[in-house]
C-alpha cells in the first residue's frame, strides 16, 4: 500500500516535463506542411475548388480530420496519399502551424 502514495507522488512531480514533451511543434509542422500548400496556400489560405483555407483551424479537429483521411473514412484520394506516410506526431504538429496562422 505504501507503493501508491510513492507512485502518485513521482507522476505528480514529473507530469509537467511529462506532459511538455508531448506538446505539438509548429515549427516541426511548418516544416511538414510543403505538401499542402499545392492545395491550400503557403499559408493556409486556401486555393478555392483545389482546397478549402485550413490557417486557423481548431487542432483538434484538424488531428481528427488527417486521420479520417488516411484510414479513408474521408474519401479524397490526394488526401489520401499525402496522410498515408504521416504520423500521429506529424498531425499534431500540422494542426500546431496550422492553428498559429490568422484565417484570411
Amino acid at each position: 500500500m505504501k507503493r501508491i502514495p510513492f507512485a502518485a507522488a513521482i507522476l505528480f512531480t514529473l507530469g509537467p516535463w511529462a506532459t511538455a514533451s508531448l506538446a505539438a511543434d509548429a515549427a516541426a509542422g511548418k516544416a511538414k506542411a510543403a505538401p499542402c500548400a499545392g492545395c491550400h496556400g503557403a499559408n493556409g489560405e486556401g486555393k478555392g475548388a483545389a482546397g478549402p483555407a485550413i490557417a486557423g483551424l481548431d487542432e483538434d479537429k484538424f488531428v481528427a480530420a488527417l486521420k479520417d483521411y488516411k484510414s479513408g473514412k474521408k474519401p479524397s484520394g490526394p488526401m489520401k496519399a499525402i496522410t498515408g506516410s504521416l504520423g500521429d506526431a506529424d498531425f499534431e504538429n500540422l494542426a500546431a502551424h496550422y492553428a498559429s496562422l490568422k484565417k484570411k
